[in-house]
């Protein structure tokens, strides 16, 4: 019998049981609504190519993108874009129209277009100030707040942007009583665009977007459909999930650990959408499932030297090691080497690349940080800032979701940029530290509550002295500041694709959203379960 002594976490059961997932049903895998979908495919193609003017391609583009059916017309909207440039290039489309010229800004940046933001200054005074004659430009305004969070270190026009666009929009919001124009502002205030985890605002925009006086009924439509369709296969692959979790017996067995995999398949689908790629939804659910329980085996449950010896046995990567494991870490560990090796012969199997010595580097990585931060813990000792996070923007489990999200996305894998992968560019480490940021300033509070080591919001305070609110503050500023570097990142030419590269962000995005109101992973009755509710269960009606 066991003697150890051993914390507790006292998580909540997880509210999504197996039987209810299975019994989830919905009609629009149907054959009508598919050959709908198709039909209206057809029809916006058409627009698509018979919208000349510049500013209405933009609009549609951006109109496309925010209803989450922009996947669909990938070469169409890439083509514009690249007219676009070249129409910027070369001074063929001088705007003086602020939202238009915001608007054409944002996306060159998201897209990589490396434009300029020497395009605002036609927007301001001989002082460096937007002109006051854009205050009541309410439209502009909150496109020119949106591009302004694209900016990249030393961009001090895009600075001066942000200010005076979000000044601008809290007064409209005192003075304002459109109840459409209100929520739209406060919306955007609340999170911007660029920063936003993509299926939900589909969700929300597919809303506001009915409501608007220029909403389009075709783009409405197969809006509507799209998301219904898609969610049917997020259904499909979740009760597909759920019979594997259930058979692994995880939740049974290890009862002191979190049973999250619903919330594990919200982050799935926050790093990736697009129904081409279910395999990687499939594999990041297991593998966050997998990093939830180690993570709470080393923050709560575990002794010291069971932790290392749980290291040492990931890091050999050898089932003689079980010998040495206490009985709860020999299921933990079993799991993780038999769905690490499946996913090796899944990857092998149809690229003929074995893929095992980079997934195990990852997770032996991951606990070695792990193992770091349980001796902080038990020795008493307090990190500075810098020494956290230099740990924790990997202990986030950020490299080891994107490097296997990268050997489902790359076809054919090759040694080389798997390599340099392993040394962790800067994408994966810039999005990473937004994660372990973010979710510092969601979770610490809980943390320290049960006694975890400190946080990088403790650490902070620690360095400087400071209250909790100031370095609150001070990490919401950091979080900004990464975003900067991320966005130097996808201006840059990389040997990585553009679906990885749209991954990383989307990691980043995602952990935002999961611990904006707290801790959305760990505590399930909250604000995600109403996000799960919208994005995998509900349906939105079609009339």
């Amino acid at each position: 019998m066991d003697a150890t002594v051993r914390r507790s976490a006292n998580y909540k059961p997880s509210i999504w049981s197996d039987e209810y997932i299975q019994s989830l049903h919905s009609v629009y895998g149907e054959r009508r609504f598919l050959e709908r979908a198709e039909k209206l495919k057809g029809e916006v193609t058409v627009m698509l190519e018979n919208t000349d003017d510049p500013l209405n391609q933009i609009e549609l583009v951006d109109v496309l993108q925010r209803l989450g059916i922009c996947y669909h017309f990938t070469d169409h909207v890439d083509e514009i874009l690249k007219n676009i440039c070249v129409l910027v290039g070369g001074d063929q489309w001088n705007i003086d129209n602020l939202h238009a010229a915001a608007l054409r800004f944002r996306l060159l940046r998201q897209h990589g277009y490396d434009i300029s933001p020497e395009v605002f200054r036609s927007f301001m005074d001989q002082t460096g100030n937007f002109r006051t004659t854009l205050c009541d430009d309410v439209k502009g305004l909150l496109s020119l707040y949106e591009a302004s969070y694209l900016s990249v270190e030393g961009e001090s026009i895009l600075d001066t942007a942000k200010v005076f666009a979000t000044h601008h929009l809290k007064q409209k919001l005192k003075q304002n009583t459109n109840q459409n124009l209100v929520e739209e502002i406060s919306h955007a205030l609340e999170v911007p665009y660029h920063c936003r985890m993509l299926r939900l605002e589909t969700r929300w925009f597919i809303d506001a977007y009915e409501r608007r006086r220029d909403m389009d009924p075709l783009l409405l439509e197969l809006a509507k459909l799209d998301f219904n369709i898609v969610q049917k296969m997020y259904q499909d692959e979740l009760k597909e999930l759920s019979r594997w979790h259930t058979n692994t017996r995880l939740a049974e067995k290890l009862k002191f650990a979190r049973n999250r995999l619903v919330e594990c398949f919200l982050w799935a689908v926050g790093i990736t959408f697009e129904p081409c790629h279910r395999y990687c939804r499939i594999m990041l659910v297991k593998f966050g499932v997998l990093v939830t329980i180690i993570d709470d085996i080393y923050d709560v449950y575990g002794t010291l030297d069971e932790l290392k010896l749980f290291t040492d046995a990931v890091d050999r990567w050898d089932v003689s090691a079980l010998k040495l494991l206490p009985d709860y870490m020999k299921i933990c560990f079993l799991a993780l080497y038999n769905t690490v090796n499946e996913t090796a012969y899944d990857v092998l199997g149809d690229q003929g690349f074995n893929i095992i010595p980079h997934s195990t580097n990852r997770w032996a990585e991951l606990c070695k940080k792990y193992m770091v931060e349980a001796q902080w813990y038990h020795s008493g000792y307090k990190p500075s800032l810098k020494e956290f996070l230099g740990n924790g923007w990997v202990s986030v489990a950020g490299p080891l979701f994107l490097v296997h999200a990268y050997f489902s996305m790359t076809n054919p894998l090759k040694d080389e940029p798997l390599e340099d992968l392993q040394k962790h560019p800067e994408i994966v480490k810039w999005t990473s530290l937004v994660c372990r940021l973010a979710d510092d300033l969601g979770t610490s509070s809980d943390e320290l509550k049960r006694g975890d080591s400190p946080k990088s919001i403790q650490c902070y305070m620690h360095d400087t002295g400071c209250c909790e609110e100031d370095s609150r503050s001070f990490i919401k500023n950091l979080i900004e500041s990464t975003w900067k570097k991320i966005n130097k990142d996808i201006l840059m030419n990389h040997d990585y694709s553009k679906d990885f590269i749209k991954a990383s962000i989307n990691f980043a995005r995602i952990s935002q959203c999961m611990y904006q109101y707290g801790d959305g992973h760990g505590i399930p009755d909250r604000e995600s379960k109403a996000r799960i509710l919208a994005l995998l269960i509900e349906p939105i009606p079609l009339s």
